[in-house]
């Protein structure tokens, strides 16, 4: 069910409103498919609005994000490489942003600028809600300290899960992640090479091995017997992580189009007042994992 907003909202009907503009903005832009969830959106809510896709210069975040704004443009989500830049150009951010040091969604109200990051709420609905894998008492192995794995603390361990494990190529970035999330739950930080012997029941891979079609360094025997393995990354198919995971047994494989389905919603719902179902979208972007 859709949630409704309040009357003179941008959630009111599009009949009621001009054409408002919202923006993805990345470099390089092509492959974003955040216009199409969010024309999809658009229209199964009756939002009237333009969505557009920005390929923003490299050193010129600021610059293009100003042009935009001036052309009376209300949000932007934000790709690689600005998740940085636009945490820095915010005016006021989330705990969310505040702790991944990093915007994935802007929302301009006159001179204030809000930053958000859904990624990891996104990623905890697509895995609890779309996929019937709760994180509760489970045991946790997140693969990668990088911003992806930072959006994702604290919303996994909003879910309790009995253990998090963050393992990470450098051992400092996995103990100092870690360190953020330590009043929040059970926590830790480890090398690859302490991965041996231990099982999970729900694995994910927040590396970008996977943007280069290699594998991280982690043994086929972290997988539990039901474990989910889960790739952030998404539309590639089998990538090597998955393929390590179906080898080892895995049967319950997922890429990271829910999530990228959901973080789009919750942005959404942020900018307009009216959640959308994620379902067609999901439906519509998803690659057989084969």
């Amino acid at each position: 069910m859709l949630e409704t907003a309040a009357p003179g909202s941008p959630g009111q009907p599009a009949s009621r409103r001009p054409t408002d503009l919202y923006a993805v903005i990345g470099n390089p832009i092509g492959f974003s498919k955040s216009p199409y969830i969010h024309r999809t959106f658009a229209q199964a809510t009756g939002q009237q609005m333009d969505y557009s896709a920005i390929e923003g210069p490299l050193g010129g975040f600021a610059g293009a994000v100003d042009a935009f704004r001036a052309a009376g443009g209300l949000g932007l989500n934000i790709t690689a490489p600005f998740k940085l830049d636009a945490f820095a150009y915010a005016t006021e951010g989330s705990e969310r942003a505040r702790l991944a040091g990093a915007a994935n969604a802007l929302k301009f109200d006159g001179a204030r600028v809000l930053a958000e990051n859904f990624d990891g709420v996104g990623l905890v609905r697509d895995v609890t809600h779309n996929l019937n894998a709760p994180l509760q008492g489970k045991r946790v192995l997140l693969l990668g300290a990088g911003g992806a794995a930072r959006g994702a603390l604290l919303p996994f361990l909003a879910q309790a899960p009995a253990e998090l494990l963050i393992a990470n190529r450098s051992l400092d970035k996995a103990h100092a992640l870690a360190a953020i999330g330590a009043g929040q739950g059970r926590v830790r930080g480890c090398g690859y090479d302490e991965l041996a012997g231990q099982t999970f029941d729900l694995v994910f891979n927040a590396t970008s091995a996977s943007l280069r079609a290699e594998l991280p360094p982690v043994p086929a025997s972290v997988f539990a017997p039901d474990c989910l393995a889960y790739e952030l990354a998404y539309g590639k198919g089998l990538t090597p992580f998955l393929r390590l995971a179906k080898n080892a047994g895995v049967r319950q494989l997922a890429d990271g189009v829910g999530m990228l389905a959901e973080q789009a919603a919750e942005a959404f719902k942020w900018w307009r007042g009216v959640r959308p179902d994620t379902r067609a979208v999901i439906a519509g972007l998803t690659v057989p994992l084969v």
